[in-house]
């Protein structure tokens, strides 16, 4: 390991080193996991500054992005392209990986089996939402910005959740603010109810675009449905423990109905659901190389807080109480796999929601299902959002806002924004939620442009 440029009791900074015409070093913070007992425990939290080649002892405002999620670490950069390419010719960009994620003490399914029971594990997960995710911000920004300068922030998603949260609680780290497909359900009396039953609308429509692109996975996908009703105790065992049920196979909704490319990828996925039949007479059986690829593509085997905290991201003084399954029963057979599978049906994936029944199947959370019971009861969730000070916003807000966007809905993404004062919004089909990633210059380029007096198009 390098020897640090600076090392203290608070934060280490590593040397400058190179990638394709970017220069960067990384930075670790010792912070409270609990910011009201800072005497208490501590956690790392890692950051990396990327600039642009030749720009380490150039005097530029700072960036800091924030990660979609909840429980993903920030981009690992391989060189400067996208939206990083774009911010590095003005600023210096602070890639944090969100408390829990990536290097800032990681919390997996192994590090998670260190406490001793599910209560202690609930306790310390229930740290790892937007208001502390922001503590840790305010902690860095104080200590690498010169003079504590405010810096501007980008948030991707969930990223943008605990934008809105910064705004809120400590809005004088904050010069201005990017959003894209990141307003988040603000209003009294918005519940995750609320936010799932409306996510669930634009998920059937996003299954019924997908059908019409690819109808023939109708009988396709039909077919491995019924394959894992007829198998033993309704499913097949995955590669990495647990079992691929009819329900489960439909969680690849969360990533295949919601992003570019996303459909495309799904349909080519069927494409190997199959192993070839070498002997004549051998029962048809799902390939190796499909089931691999539904544990990469949920990713809750590297990832498990994304499971753990999803719900409780929309929590504020009441319980979860598991609300995308209650509101899953609203729809009635609607997303009944098996039922669609036997009527010649499409079979309807899911979104971006996460049910108990996750917590018995999939083999990397099955260590953690009381915990996830504890958290989804769990009632005294502290406020994250402050709307009587949103309403006097004086920092200045550009938000991207998606207008067929799978996971965050746009009526309520309005609602938000109608509560921000000041906030210039940018109301597009032209892109999905994952348009920072597809086409991050252009977002972030015209996103920069409206907080210097662009007018939006609607």
């Amino acid at each position: 390991m390098e020897k640090a440029e600076t090392n203290d009791n608070e934060h280490t900074v590593g040397r400058w080193y190179s990638l394709p015409d970017l220069q960067i070093r990384d930075h670790r913070f010792s912070v409270p996991l609990d910011y009201k007992s800072p005497g208490e425990a501590l956690i790392t939290v890692f950051a990396r500054e990327v600039v642009g080649a030749g720009k380490e002892d150039k005097t530029l405002p700072y960036l800091l992005y924030l990660q979609g999620g909840p429980g993903f670490e920030s981009p690992r950069p391989e060189q400067s392209s996208g939206w990083l390419k774009k911010a590095c010719e003005e600023y210096r960009v602070i890639l944090l990986d969100q408390r829990g994620t990536g290097l800032s003490t990681p919390l997996t399914v192994s590090s998670l089996s260190q406490l001793s029971s599910a209560k202690q594990q609930a306790h310390y997960l229930q740290h790892f939402r937007a208001d502390n995710i922001i503590n840790d911000a305010e902690y860095m920004r104080v200590r690498i910005v010169p003079n504590e300068e405010p810096w501007t922030v980008l948030g991707q998603s969930f990223g943008g959740f605990c934008a809105v949260t910064y705004l809120s609680f400590q809005p004088q780290g904050l010069k201005q603010v990017l959003l894209t497909g990141g307003l988040p359900p603000i209003n009294d009396g918005c519940t995750a109810n609320d936010v799932y039953r409306a996510c669930y609308k634009r998920v059937l429509l996003q299954n019924q675009k997908y059908y019409e692109r690819f109808p023939q996975d109708k009988e396709v996908i039909g077919e491995v449905v019924l394959h894992l009703a007829e198998s033993e105790g309704m499913g097949v065992p995955l590669p990495s423990g647990g079992i691929l049920t009819p329900r489960g196979l439909q969680l690849l909704g969360l990533s295949g109905l919601g992003s570019s490319g996303g459909f495309e990828r799904l349909h080519y996925m069927f494409e190997n659901a199959w192993d070839p039949i070498l002997v004549p007479g051998t029962p048809r059986q799902l390939s190796y190389m499909f089931k691999r690829a539904f544990e990469n593509w949920i990713g809750f085997y590297t990832n498990p807080l994304y499971a753990l905290l999803h719900e409780v991201i929309y929590c504020q003084a009441a319980a979860s109480q598991w609300s995308a399954h209650k509101i899953r029963d609203e729809f009635g057979n609607t997303f009944n796999a098996v039922e669609a599978a036997k009527e010649g049906r499409p079979v309807f994936f899911t979104g971006e929601m996460v049910f108990p029944w996750m917590f018995d199947e999939i083999g990397a959370l099955q260590p953690l299902k009381e915990a996830a019971h504890i958290l989804a009861a769990k009632e005294d969730w502290p406020p994250l959002y402050d709307i009587e000070r949103l309403r006097k916003n004086q920092v200045p807000v550009a938000a991207a806002v998606y207008y067929e966007d799978m996971y965050v809905n746009f009526s309520i993404a309005e609602a938000t924004a109608a509560q921000i004062a000041g906030i210039r919004l940018w109301v597009t089909n032209e892109y999905m939620h994952s348009g920072l990633r597809d086409s991050g210059s252009q977002v972030f380029d015209y996103l920069m442009g409206m907080l210097k007096g662009k007018k939006p198009i609607f």
